[in-house]
């Protein structure tokens, strides 16, 4: 079966990376393509913006919904505001596949969970295979190391990213506090900025790095007062996030309604 994919952001870094992914794969093929109302793109061929050698007679349109509308699924790594409108319109789909981050209200959340009723909705921070073995891993290192070990995520990327720390940073942090037991809200320690006192036992920091083409990494520190655990990962090109994306997709399409993650995709729920 042929996977019928609709692309959100053609023009942007993820959505062009998307469009060649799914060009390269035996089994998926780019259907719909979309770029936010007044974007230059609009009207272009969603191939030739990508930079294949050939169009794909894939217009870039405004309404998600209308690029959408013979797609299996959705794949969204734009920003809050643009996901939460799409997932608002979608019909018809049996899946969407959600990379942006910094969702910070109520009502994102609640179209979120909506949607989720409707389709599968797999969402994720990092859709690279490798990172989600990381926070498995952070998720195990936690549980098992108690809290005189501290935690601190450092995260870098590219000058333009707008949001920190980062989404994956954040699901690391995520995964350690649920291999200790507690909500995330009540382990983060706030950005360190003058005098700040000793390090408060049990917390989890995180560390944020932005400068030039830093594609992504991200490292889990463990450290105790005789020695220190490292988990890391370095993403080497941003073809690995459109990668786990397809894969994700595969595995969505084929799955009920629900809100999933990519530890549901690669079977590691603890």
């Amino acid at each position: 079966m042929t996977l019928r994919l609709a692309i959100a952001g053609a023009e942007g870094r993820m959505g062009a990376a998307l469009i060649r992914a799914a060009h390269a794969s035996a089994d998926a093929r780019v259907v719909g393509a979309t770029e936010r109302p007044g974007s230059a793109a609009l009207g272009q061929d969603a191939g030739v913006l990508a930079g294949l050698h050939k169009p794909l007679g894939v217009t870039v349109l405004a309404s998600c919904a209308d690029a959408a509308a013979n797609a299996d699924a959705w794949i969204d790594f734009t920003t809050p505001d643009a996901t939460i409108a799409a997932l608002k319109a979608l019909k018809g789909v049996r899946a969407a596949i959600i990379g942006t981050t910094g969702f910070n209200t109520a009502e994102h959340q609640d179209v979120i969970r909506t949607a989720a009723q409707r389709f599968a909705v797999v969402r994720s921070g990092n859709f690279s295979l490798g990172v989600a073995m990381l926070a498995a891993l952070t998720r195990i290192a936690a549980a098992r190391l108690g809290p005189d070990w501290d935690i601190e995520i450092t995260e870098a990327h590219h000058r333009h990213k707008v949001d920190a720390p980062s989404g994956t940073a954040l699901m690391l942090g995520e995964a350690a506090a649920q291999g200790r037991a507690a909500p995330l809200e009540r382990l983060e320690l706030p950005a360190r900025d003058g005098v700040t006192g000793p390090r408060p036992s049990g917390g989890i920091g995180f560390s944020v790095i932005r400068g030039g083409g830093i594609v992504g990494e991200h490292d889990v520190a463990f450290a105790a007062e005789r020695e220190v655990l490292r988990l890391s990962h370095q993403a080497l090109d941003r073809a690995v996030f459109a990668d786990g994306a397809l894969e994700a997709a595969r595995w969505a399409v084929n799955q009920p309604p629900g809100l999933y993650a990519m530890d549901d995709v690669l079977g590691l729920k603890a």
